[in-house]
């Protein structure tokens, strides 16, 4: 029995449709992520003193904190996004998977 309705869900058009846009959407958020992370690795080891300089004179802030802590917040964003269209569209296609099949 569970053989056959796993079957009706591969073979869904809908269910090719989530999967395909699911991955499509992380991959893209995934590679910004991926290009930020490394370009504050490489600034860290190619640019140290440029990060080690105070924002301004008489401050102990430096261009490296706030960059640092925009990468934290980027990703908290990004997962903020990926959840919203997780509980917008993808939600929608999943139910329309669920109608199909048990149709």
């Amino acid at each position: 029995m569970n053989d056959l309705i796993y079957q009706r869900i591969e073979d869904s058009a809908h269910f090719r449709e989530l999967v395909a846009k699911r991955q499509r959407f992380a991959t893209i958020l995934s590679l910004i992520m991926l290009v930020i992370y490394v370009g504050f690795i490489l600034l860290i080891a190619f640019a140290p003193g440029w990060l080690g300089t105070p924002l301004h004179a008489g401050t102990t802030v430096t261009r490296g904190i706030p960059i640092g802590i925009g990468v934290i917040v980027i990703s908290f964003f990004l997962t903020a996004v990926y959840v919203w269209r997780a509980n917008g569209e993808f939600d929608r296609l999943t139910y329309e998977v669920l109608r199909e099949v048990k149709a």
